[in-house]
């Protein structure tokens, strides 16, 4: 057993570290940096229309799936359900979704885009397109075909 003076000298000299292995790259905190890059290229559209991440994700969904129930769109978007409610609640009130009970089950709720919603989403499309298209430029084609299909397996690892 080390005294407290050789814990010390170990220290002051480092000596024992070289016998510890060195922390892998954090894969979470690196996928976390790279989003916190990618949405720079998108913040300053969604400012301009007044609209946050969660709620342009929302609306993206809605456009490319057609109705959905709120704890599909929840999912899809990953948001949690306590959280979506108020997105969907903002977004209602900005006129961009409707929301409308299944007559089969009242309490199930149908969420999908309105005509204003729509309108949002043309509006926008061109200009993040134009977005996507400058990070295209930075890392290639074929590049960034790659990172997305390892995203796409990622997303299937079971834990």
């Amino acid at each position: 057993m080390l005294c407290q003076r050789q814990i010390i000298e170990q220290l002051r000299n480092r000596s024992f570290s070289a016998n510890m292995p060195s922390p892998r790259p954090s894969l979470t905190l690196t996928l976390l940096q790279a989003r916190e890059t990618a949405m720079r290229f998108f913040r300053p559209q969604l400012n301009l229309h007044d609209l946050t991440e969660q709620q342009w994700r929302v609306i993206r969904i809605l456009r490319q799936q057609g109705e959905l129930e709120n704890h599909q769109l929840a999912r899809l978007a990953c948001i949690l359900k306590p959280s979506m409610s108020g997105v969907l609640a903002r977004l209602q009130r900005d006129g961009l979704v409707g929301r409308r009970r299944m007559l089969e089950d009242q309490r199930r709720v149908l969420v999908s885009l309105t005509e204003q919603g729509e309108q949002c989403f043309a509006s926008m499309s061109v200009e993040m397109e134009k977005n996507y298209q400058r990070i295209q430029q930075q890392m290639g084609e074929e590049k960034l075909a790659t990172l997305l299909e390892l995203l796409r397996e990622l997303r299937g690892v079971k834990p």
